[in-house]
């Protein structure tokens, strides 16, 4: 099958441009915040960030705006998992294929909430006016628990608006969790290869996926790519990745199971 290539890449040098471009969000205007990394430009949707030296390297550094999208601790469902990221500029288009990101997870000092496990991941398929998207991320506290429970919440399916993370949980328990050999305060190199209504996650340039979904949720089939943090992350991203490829048969791999 014939390979459609996109591909993206963060260069060694490196600039930042402040720029406002209004924006239908809703039926709201919304002028959002431009940083430029190499060649790549970021519009900044409900978080804050710079771009900075981290370890020797430029990165794009990012956290969610509480006052943008506040967070309500007692309404955890409708204040978590919204549209706060880095939405790459250009690419409204991403239906399949692969988005790689390296990423790094710090908590915030003093934590804005006693629950915060270093939210970071990718969010894609996004609608222009953010309406809709998939997103996977991963909860880093929590990769490397001796706690087995805890491990397997080290990783998050959603589809926002109507599949948020604690919805998941209450109608399909670890369905869309799992677990992922991931830490706070280190660099996470993130792969996610999309296909139809399938996503797998690689983590670590591992040989296997560390997760699947195997039928995703959203409706919306296209649209752009994000860079996500949420409640109590201080996130770092660098060598974002896109690949785009047209659908691919699925391989008939892997042991059939019809139950365990």
């Amino acid at each position: 099958m014939k390979l459609l290539k996109f591909i993206i890449t963060t260069c060694c040098v490196l600039s930042v441009t402040v720029e406002a471009r209004s924006q239908l969000n809703g039926n709201a205007s919304a002028k959002w915040k431009r940083l430029s990394l190499g060649k790549q430009a970021f519009d900044l949707h409900n978080v804050t960030g710079e771009i900075v030296k981290f370890q020797g390297k430029e990165v794009m550094k990012i956290e969610r705006d509480l006052k943008a999208i506040p967070f309500d601790s007692t309404n955890i469902e409708k204040t978590v998992d919204e549209p706060h990221y880095a939405r790459l500029v250009d690419l409204g288009d991403f239906e399949n294929g692969t988005i790689e990101v390296k990423m790094y997870s710090q908590l915030q000092n003093p934590a804005p909430y006693s629950g915060i496990a270093g939210f970071i991941g990718v969010y894609f398929r996004i609608k222009e006016d953010d309406s809709a998207f998939e997103g996977i991320y991963v909860r880093p506290k929590v990769g490397r628990s001796n706690n087995q429970l805890f491990r397997n919440h080290a990783v998050q399916y959603m589809s926002y608006p109507h599949a948020k993370f604690d919805t998941l949980r209450k109608i399909a328990p670890f369905k869309y969790e799992g677990s992922a050999p991931v830490a706070l305060n280190e660099w996470i190199t993130m792969r996610i290869e999309v296909n139809g209504e399938t996503a797998e996650m690689f983590i670590n340039d591992l040989k296997y996926s560390s997760f699947v979904v195997d039928k995703m949720l959203g409706k919306h089939t296209t649209g752009g790519i994000g860079l996500y943090v949420d409640i109590g992350t201080v996130g770092y991203f660098r060598d974002l990745k896109v690949i785009r490829r047209l659908l691919k048969a699925k391989p008939k791999t892997g042991e059939k199971v019809s139950s365990i």
